[in-house]
């Protein structure tokens, strides 16, 4: 590999569909290469380029969007995380096999870092996303680079993958997950960190005339009838006495946390909607004085961060569970609800402690510096994680 070349950064995550959090994650990422490699080429590689094109266009001024490593998941035999995982590294080490996606598979075999970005993507929900892994593993044995992944969280488990999760990981040069699960799972305590979200550049700035409270109410991955979610947060805001129009409705993801709030906004008339778009847009409407209640984990994390406390609201069995809880034993100081029949006191404002919000951003800042160094002159980004260091 010549010296002289840009170095090459291929990043895969789950931006594009869009959802808040992943768009926050692949934000936060590009932002950083932006400040400390802007002369870095750098890929994401997502399901919905297109779209995340649009979202994040001109966060970092080399940055281009592919869908490569997603489409060998999807293009795979029919299969469980095993065979899609064997297919897609044969097709990353012989193309032929895959031969649409030939010209991204070879961009994929340059690359200096392959670097799956955090989310919790990688597990039993989705078992074809296996495939993500053994792409990153594939490649980086064609072209010497490393292949890193941060933020992970891997549960809960297909039955039967742990093995091939941590055969598959054992590969890379570096390995953050966000949850005690997730690391149990690899059995390597070593290995737990923190959501990509708490990366320095991925902070979300105040906005003006934030709402009392704030409502974010998620219809997909839920093992609860819309109909309980609505009934349970109408009785919450009744005993908490609190006036509509101090309430504003968030949407993490466009559509599906509309649902709720349609059954609700008959009964809670001058509730502001906040969609999706305006969110990206202009920010999440946090405020440290503010009460909310989320089923999703990046609101909870992200009005955590600015002192806003709240309730986290877990509608399944273990994924959201596992989710809310590494933030608050974190310090975030919202309380986790998982009986929907009765409505709980209010919240006091708190949030993450600054001092340890800082501590946390500052343990987040200092891994994306293992991963990719300070400014690396053009040609040395292997170079940027000494292999004594990466692990």
């Amino acid at each position: 590999m010549a010296d002289d070349r840009r170095p090459l950064y291929h990043l895969v995550g789950t931006a594009g569909f869009p959802n808040y959090g992943d768009e926050l994650i692949a934000a936060g990422w590009l932002r950083h290469l932006a400040h400390t490699v802007p002369d870095a080429d750098v890929w994401l590689d997502c399901p919905s380029p297109g779209t995340a094109a649009t979202l994040l266009d001109g966060l970092h001024p080399r940055a281009r969007f592919t869908d490569t490593v997603w489409r060998l998941c999807h293009a795979a035999p029919e299969g469980g995380a095993w065979e899609v995982a064997a297919w897609v590294r044969s097709a990353v080490a012989d193309p032929g096999l895959a031969p649409r996606w030939v010209a991204g598979v070879d961009l994929l075999r340059r690359a200096d870092v392959v670097h799956v970005v955090g989310g919790g993507y990688v597990n039993g929900i989705w078992p074809r996303h296996a495939g993500v892994l053994a792409a990153a593993v594939a490649a980086v044995g064609h072209s010497g680079g490393r292949a890193v992944a941060t933020g992970q969280g891997l549960t809960p488990e297909a039955t039967g993958t742990g093995p091939l999760i941590r055969s598959l990981l054992e590969r890379f040069a570096l390995v953050e997950v966000r949850d005690e699960a997730s690391a149990a799972l690899l059995d390597r305590p070593d290995t737990l960190g923190l959501d990509d979200a708490f990366l320095p550049a991925a902070a979300v700035p105040a906005v003006a005339d934030p709402p009392r409270v704030v409502l974010c109410l998620q219809s997909d991955l839920s093992d609860r009838p819309a109909e309980a979610l609505a009934s349970f947060v109408l009785g919450t805001l009744r005993r908490w006495a609190v006036d509509p129009k101090e309430v504003a409705v968030v949407e993490g993801i466009p559509g599906q946390d509309r649902i709720v709030y349609a059954l609700l906004e008959h009964e809670l008339p001058g509730t502001r909607f906040v969609p999706f778009d305006r969110v990206w847009r202009d920010g999440l409407p946090v405020a440290p004085d503010q009460t909310w209640i989320s089923t999703r984990f990046h609101p909870h994390l992200v009005a955590a961060a600015v002192g806003a406390g709240g309730l986290a609201v877990s509608l399944d069995g273990d994924y959201y569970p596992t989710k809310h809880r590494s933030l608050t034993a974190l310090g975030s100081g919202w309380e986790l609800v998982t009986d929907l029949d009765t409505a709980p006191e209010r919240p006091q404002p708190g949030g993450f402690p600054p001092p340890v919000l800082a501590a946390l951003r500052e343990r987040k800042a200092a891994l994306a510096d293992r991963v990719y160094g300070r400014r690396p002159r053009a040609g040395a980004a292997r170079s940027a994680c000494r292999p004594e260091t990466c692990r």
